[in-house]
């Protein structure tokens, strides 16, 4: 397990404000539609609205039926509509069309949109355009933040990798701005911003803006300094199978909004259960970072120890037994549960990951990330594609080849582009295009470097697309410098030497040993040296926008150093991995720091892939 550094860290602020604050301002927006209402949510906020305002909160502010949305004709007979939807054309014109079709039967009913975390203009004039604005009353529920646990924090907004990393909208990078606003607000004021990649520069720029309109307060800082990442400066990692517990955990069950539902197989019972999965289940909080090789023999001394718990019954005496009963059977029982569920859950990984010849899959991995033995990876690829073990496992290993060898040769590329379709269907051509637009799977350019082409292009095209262009190729060069990185940063460490899993020696624990992930190796060498210097070929090769900012001290500093200083906020822009995490929980360890992590979503390879998938 990682040891405890050099000295204690300090205690994490308490988010559970963020939750208040998010369920106050809900229950005020529904006390403005006053009287019995049905309420419409939206599929993917059901989840979020519920760590937020359960059934019975919402049944107090006269909520009388809730619906899912479902883009279909609806059944409430209620007089009072409420509906809290994402900003999206789609629903909105859909509610437009309840209200139509209300109208052509001279139905009159109050209609009330809740928009989170935002309102965008485009739904603004979707109702105009529909003709219904002044039957529907409008606004903002600025839901930006679920804490899902201690030090994670998630804006639940998966969507935010596919909109501004390939479709290059820039919308959801105000409320990342405004989510940044909240916290400093509530926790800061911050010491420092440190941060890389162009949606990081611009979310920094949306919150100074958002800073200089308000007042500013003087407040005992919680949070010291605040680094801020986007996701395609690291693709790499979540390309990487996951092999600590929690990323595990998340790759075969699905984590969802902090929870997950085992099933029968783990259960050993006839139904599923679902758990909150946090720092409050003890067994999972001691397990959760441990690489996946560990958890065996953690379970089963903990399966021990319990066993010794439970045995000092013997033996008591009856004013004995009346204390254990009281003060320590109940608190056995519930992590007895826990234990079990746990245990099935890993019997459950170990099955699958058997099944799908993991070690092998893992040894390819590795190799692309060493740069080793290429021929036989793209073998083991051609052979996975062709026996169809899974398309989006195919694509991943593809997208890993490409990103560590700087791109496919063109015959490789065709020939395992032609492979892919035709295993998994022609349909499959869209997302190709979607994967060589985002850099991550692309062909080598035969003789030339990409900045030629690059001056080529400068020099055909002379209007604004040009600059669009040249992004796209200073987009694909940035991709095409893993071995360089890895080089100049030592991601991968030497394979000389055996790799103790048991006592990690550094984060490429959370990879066998294999591989430093790149996200977390830049936040280490820049807290290391408070600030960019040094790394300018770094950031060069990443085609960075990277920055660092005071962004303001006070006469303070001296006391900020000893506790705020040494808690560090992480907001990944375009989703976050539990890996990623778990690596930053043991750089805090070693250096005595705290990790708070903030991301648009927590990721993994699946989703990240699922949202590029077009057919």
């Amino acid at each position: 397990m990682a040891h405890t550094g050099w000295r204690d860290a300090p205690d994490l602020p308490d988010f559970s404000l963020l939750k208040r604050l998010a369920r106050d301002q809900l229950i005020y927006l529904l006390e403005q539609l006053p009287g019995k209402k049905d309420l419409f949510i939206e599929a993917d906020l059901m989840s979020p609205l519920d760590r937020i305002a359960n059934v019975t909160t919402l049944k107090q502010h006269e909520v009388d039926k809730l619906y899912k949305v479902e883009h279909k004709p609806i059944v409430s007979t209620s007089d009072q509509l409420c509906f809290l939807i994402r900003p999206r054309v789609q629903t909105v014109k859909w509610i437009c069309d309840i209200v139509n079709a209300d109208k052509a039967v001279g139905r009159s009913r109050q209609y009330k949109i809740i928009f989170t975390p935002q309102k965008f203009y485009v739904c603004e004039t979707v109702l105009e355009e529909q003709g219904v604005c002044g039957d529907v009353t409008t606004d903002e529920w600025a839901f930006y933040l679920l804490p899902l646990d201690d030090d994670i924090i998630s804006m639940e907004l998966p969507e935010f990798f596919r909109d501004n990393f390939l479709e290059g909208d820039q919308r959801w990078v105000t409320t990342a701005g405004s989510a940044l606003h909240l916290l400093h607000s509530l926790y800061g004021p911050f010491n420092k911003v440190y941060g890389i990649g162009r949606c990081a520069k611009m979310a920094y720029e949306c919150w100074r803006e958002l800073l200089e309109e308000g007042e500013q307060k003087s407040q005992k800082a919680d949070i010291g300094n605040v680094f801020l990442i986007d996701r395609d400066v690291d693709f790499v990692t979540p390309l990487c199978s996951q092999v600590v517990y929690e990323g595990l955990v998340d790759d075969i069950f699905r984590i969802k909004c902090g929870s997950v539902e085992f099933g029968p197989d783990v259960t050993s019972s006839d139904k599923s259960i679902k758990v909150m999965l946090n720092s409050q289940d003890k067994v999972f909080n001691e397990i959760r970072n441990e690489h996946f090789s560990n958890v065996f023999g953690f379970l089963s001394q903990k399966a021990r120890n319990l066993q010794t718990a439970y045995d000092k019954r013997r033996g008591m005496d009856i004013k004995q037994m009346k204390t254990f009963v009281s003060e320590e059977l109940k608190g056995l029982k519930q992590e007895h549960r826990l234990l079990s569920l746990h245990i099935g859950a890993s019997e459950s990984i170990m099955k699958k990951k058997t099944k799908q010849d993991f070690q092998e899959l893992l040894k390819t991995e590795h190799s692309l990330l060493e740069g080793f033995e290429v021929r036989e990876c793209i073998a083991f690829i051609e052979e996975h594609i062709n026996r169809q073990v899974s398309m989006i496992e195919s694509l991943r290993l593809l997208c890993l080849l490409s990103i560590t060898e700087n791109g496919l040769l063109p015959k490789d590329y065709r020939s395992l582009k032609a492979q892919y379709l035709q295993s998994y269907g022609i349909e499959h051509l869209l997302t190709f295009a979607n994967l060589r637009q985002l850099g991550v799977l692309v062909e080598q350019q035969p003789g030339e470097t990409l900045t030629v082409m690059e001056s080529k292009v400068g020099k055909l095209v002379n209007d604004k697309t040009a600059g669009k262009l040249t992004e796209t190729f200073s987009s694909l060069a940035k991709k095409s410098n893993f071995r360089a990185l890895s080089k100049r940063l030592t991601l991968v460490p030497k394979s000389d030497e055996e790799y103790d899993l048991r006592i990690p020696k550094d984060m490429a624990y959370i990879f066998s040993g294999a591989y430093i992930p790149l996200s977390c190796k830049l936040i280490e060498q820049v807290l290391e040296r408070d600030g960019w210097t040094g790394l300018e070929e770094v950031t060069r090769m990443i085609s960075g926008h990277e920055f660092a900012v005071t962004a303001g001290s006070n006469g303070g500093e001296a006391r900020i150093k000893t506790d705020a200083q040494r808690i560090i906020l992480v907001m990944f822009l375009g989703g976050c991995t539990y890996s990623e995490i778990a690596a930053l929980r043991f750089l805090g360890k070693e250096k005595g720091l705290k990790f708070i992590i903030v991301t648009t979503a927590i990721t993994n390879s699946g989703r990240m892939l699922e949202a590029l998938l077009d057919h």
